[in-house]
């Protein structure tokens, strides 16, 4: 009976934690792995909120990618190409956004 009750006390614990990395958006996960230490669960789950209701899907993974690997941010501000700068606008008023709609 004592392994049924840790199992499911297990489980109460880990699930939630499971569901939240499944069901989290491209932005909340990339943001929940960044090295930043004010990256957190409620903030990174706040910024997705923000993306969603800003960036397309396919915006919200190039975003995500740029998270990850800083040389693609950099490739993507420098860029020439009409697509990409119409993105960065698009970028940074998500940013602008997140910031203002998280930050307290």
């Amino acid at each position: 009976m004592k392994k049924l009750v840790l199992a499911g006390a297990f489980g109460a614990l880990v699930l939630p934690v499971m569901a939240t990395s499944v069901f989290a958006g491209s932005i909340e996960r990339a943001c929940l792995r960044s090295d930043r230490g004010s990256a957190n669960p409620a903030i990174c789950g706040c910024i997705q909120q923000v993306a969603d209701m800003t960036l397309t899907g396919r915006d919200q993974r190039k975003a995500a990618k740029m998270m990850a690997d800083p040389d693609l941010a950099h490739e993507v501000w420098i860029s020439k190409r009409e697509a990409d700068d119409a993105f960065w606008e698009r970028y940074k008023s998500f940013g602008q956004t997140a910031e203002a709609y998280c930050a307290g």
